[in-house]
């Protein structure tokens, strides 16, 4: 036992000291990031820190040559002769010469014209040569903060985890990852297995660097690179890129390289500015630095994203391959300071895999067991790049606090400052917290669920609820009771709610809910209570119709299987009509329409209802089925991916039954399959399709009707814009028999307007769109549209604007609609 205790020191002493390392600077002793370090003839290395250092793992002594390789410097090949471990190497690096030869200088055509028309047809011959292969990938995420405020909208900041200075400054965020991943170019296969995961002051340690998201391929026609840009080398590049030659040099293989300046013709385009280095008669990539800004990957909080690639030849497969990638960033928005750098290293390639059929399944991310878990004598010996000093100390700090922050002392002092009562708080709400003990008790806030409609005037609620955390997978209970209360109406509405989730796996999750409430007449709910009071406090126009139920609903959902989500509930409910009880508004009734009835058929009526009283059960049973649907296995979490691959289907069977009036009894079917395609360069296209038929036309309920979902307001969010008809009143259509839907929509992004001039200033996107509906013992009814969005001021851009033509029945109708997006 003794014997083999030493024989294993003596492993991992000689894996730790098994390495050549060192610091590389240029000629005036600056340290240079991100420099490629790599025996000569593989492809198998690593990368330079912020600080120059590097080390390289070479479990033999020796001769070797160590090359170094960095954009814009010239390649140095060191031979070193090496007798024993750890060996110390520095080295300078110069900058290269890049020249402009005459024959380039005095030729009429555009030379890098002929070279990037050579990559663009050799495209698919050097992809090919690396179809498939397997990797280790090793990446690191930071980022940084300066000067970060105390507070926003009110509330603490507090310290971002223990790692800022005096001034607010320092990192927030810092994690490593090492994984093994496998890539099949057709089909289009990626899988990732985490073989160790960190997070600096964190016990899960699970990172946000996947390598499929670090996967930028410019030999792609579409670059997702926070959206979907044009690459440089795309079959369409010359629509959107001018080209020029700098200069050329001579790789350590004597491979001629051209340096070409991209240069986008259009400023705000979805494209990229900077440089490739091309790789002459291979027609290949040799390396990348270009750079794009926060209008033109239309999220506005960027100032700007900077990539940097190289690539190193590799013999077995004579093909570029990537081996080193770094993404900068710097957000400037809301007071926020923020820069970071996701730096990646590929190493370990095996261009021969032996691939199965059962290689590449819908799961694309898996973590072996303890790789979150790993200690700090693990990473020093597998870490492929240095930490800097202030990263170092980040892991320091917050790892030596970590504990301390998960006491039951500090917890409290934490929760002391923020259960604090103040006088806002039974405006704005209020929450008391047990951090250690992992339960929080909160009241609404009087001023959070105030509202207007004519049945109960200005109406607010008061509440309280319970949540309990009972482990770290997802597992959870949580209760709570509210009330609400109609100044108009004088009465008081209570509900209550019990609600438990079992784990973030499948997410089984059971609700319980019960008492008085109202609802709209359309169970799709196609109008928002904001909408509603603004449009009737300053128009008069009450477009919300509601009625009362007093209810029980016991509910049930879970994915019972990968894509495929169950759903059920059964309610019972007594429901009674409403009537208008206020008049009240901020215009004035004598320059205004008055306010319609509570009537969704009849707006004069303020007399009777569309219904009337009655009771009745309905019991709901659902699934949805994404298909192909990618997931990332988390140690205690399934993370579903969006795929645009291939359509959702959602289906439903409702039946209402035990009903006072027998033809309220009845059994529905429903069903709707919705896709967003991303379609590259050409934007994106949506469609979604809905429809439904009772089993049996009876005289039913009027809310109980299959209904669409319509819009009377001028201004609309995004969300509220794809599946609604644009200029359709809320309740013109509704039918007891059977109907059908289709919406579709393309945004165009800088496809077309790209190519317009003056318009392609602007920078707008061209966005059109059609609807239809089929409704028994009625006429069709459709629409068209046409308008353009990412409209706005600089690098805020948010507005959109759609022109929308109405057909129905010989009838023409035409508006405008004003539409928000705010989910940058």
């Amino acid at each position: 036992m003794k014997r083999n205790l030493c024989l294993l020191l003596l492993f991992i002493s000689s894996i730790s000291i098994a390495q050549v390392k060192g610091k590389i600077t240029d000629i005036n002793n600056e340290p240079l990031s991100f420099v490629s370090i790599y025996l000569d003839k593989t492809v198998t290395g690593t990368t330079s820190n912020d600080n120059g250092a590097y080390v390289l793992e070479i479990n033999k002594i020796g001769k070797h040559t160590i090359v170094f390789q960095f954009l814009g410097y010239k390649t140095l090949k060191k031979e070193v002769s090496i007798t024993s471990f750890p060996f110390q190497l520095d080295v300078q690096l110069e900058e290269e010469n890049i020249k402009l030869d005459e024959i380039s200088i005095s030729t009429k055509d555009n030379p890098a014209n002929r070279i990037i028309r050579n990559v663009i047809a050799n495209k698919d011959k050097n992809t090919d040569k690396f179809a498939k292969y397997t990797a280790k990938f090793y990446s690191r995420g930071l980022y940084r903060i300066k000067d970060a405020p105390e507070k926003f909208l009110g509330q603490s900041l507090g310290d971002f985890g223990g790692g800022l200075d005096s001034t607010r400054s320092g990192i927030i965020y810092l994690s490593e990852t090492v994984s093994e991943i496998k890539f099949q170019k057709n089909p289009k296969n990626f899988k990732e297995n985490i073989i160790a995961s960190k997070v600096s002051g964190r016990d899960n340690g699970i990172s946000f660097n996947r390598a499929e998201d670090a996967n930028i391929n410019f030999y792609n026609n579409s670059v997702e690179f926070g959206n979907d840009l044009i690459s440089p080398i795309s079959t369409n590049a010359f629509s959107y890129y001018t080209y020029a030659l700098e200069g050329t040099f001579y790789d350590k293989n004597g491979k001629l390289i051209s340096k070409i300046n991209v240069i986008p013709k259009r400023k705000n385009d979805a494209v990229f500015s900077g440089s490739l280095y091309i790789v002459e008669d291979d027609w290949a990539l040799y390396g990348a630095d270009v750079t794009v800004s926060g209008a033109q990957v239309n999220i506005p909080v960027v100032d700007f994203l900077k990539l940097k690639q190289n690539y190193n030849y590799a013999e077995e497969n004579d093909a570029w391959v990537l081996i080193s990638q770094s993404i900068d960033f710097k957000v400037n928005a809301f007071g926020f300071k923020f820069d970071g750098r996701f730096s990646s290293a590929y190493s370990n390639y095996n261009f021969s895999p032996g691939f199965t059929k059962n290689t590449f399944t819908n799961e694309v991310l898996t973590f072996e067991k303890e790789a979150t878990k790993k200690d700090s004598v693990f990473w020093n010996n597998l870490r492929p790049v240095p930490l800097t000093k202030e990263e170092v100390r980040d892991y320091k700090i917050k790892d030596s606090i970590k504990v301390v922050r998960k006491s039951k002392p500090y917890l409290d002092s934490i929760n002391k400052k923020q259960n604090k009562f103040n006088v806002l708080s039974p405006i704005i709400g209020y929450t008391y917290r047990n951090s250690y003990e992992k339960w929080s008790l909160s009241f609404n806030g009087l001023i959070e669920t105030l509202s207007f409609n004519t049945v109960q005037g200005f109406h607010t609620s008061l509440g309280a609820s319970y949540f309990k955390s009972q482990d770290d997978k997802g597992k959870w209970w949580s209760a709570g009771f509210d009330v609400d209360y109609g100044f108009s109406e004088q009465k008081a509405r209570p509900t209550f709610y019990f609600s438990k989730k079992w784990n973030n796996i499948s997410r089984p999750r059971m609700y319980i809910t019960g008492g008085v409430a109202t609802a709209q007449f359309n169970r799709r709910n196609p109008i928002k209570k904001l909408d509603n009071l603004i449009r009737s406090l300053t128009r008069r126009l009450n477009y919300m119709k509601i009625y009362e139920k007093e209810f029980a609903r016991i509910g049930y959902s879970e994915e019972i299987t990968n894509g495929v989500f169950f759903s059920t509930s059964l309610e019972y409910a007594n429901r009674k009509p409403l009537f208008n009880t206020t008049n009240y508004s901020f215009a004035r009734q004598s320059k205004n329409e008055p306010y319609t009835s509570n009537n969704p058929l009849e707006p004069d009526n303020f007399t009777s209802s569309v219904f009337t009283e009655h009771s009745i059960a309905t019991l709901n049973i659902g699934a949805r089925f994404v298909f192909g649907q990618k997931y990332l296995s988390y140690p205690d979490q399934k993370f579903n991916l969006d795929e645009d691959k291939l359509p959702t289907l959602s289906v439903n069977y409702r039946k209402t039954f035990a009903a006072d009036n027998d033809e309220f009894n009845a059994d529905l079917i429903t069903a709707s399959l919705k896709q967003n395609i991303d379609i590259g360069n050409y934007g994106n296209f949506f469609y979604y399709v809905r429809g439904g038929a009772f089993l049996k036309k009876k005289n039913i309920a009027f809310m109980d009707n299959l209904q669409v979902k319509g819009n009377q307001m001028f201004i609309v969010t995004d969300s509220n814009r794809k599946n609604n008809f644009g200029l359709l009143e809320y309740y013109r259509f509704y039918t007891n028999n059977r109907y059908a839907e289709a919406h579709i929509e393309h945004n165009f992004k800088g496809a077309v307007l790209a190519r317009v001039p003056l318009l392609n200033k602007l920078n707008y996107h061209l966005i059109t769109g059609a609807k239809t509906l089929y409704m028994a013992d009625t006429k069709q009814y459709s629409e068209v549209s046409v308008g353009m969005e990412n409209i706005g001021f600089g690098k805020w851009r948010f507005l959109r604007v759609d022109y929308i033509k109405s057909f129905h029945d010989g009838n023409r109708r035409d508006g405008f609609l004003l539409g928000m997006n705010l989910s940058f």
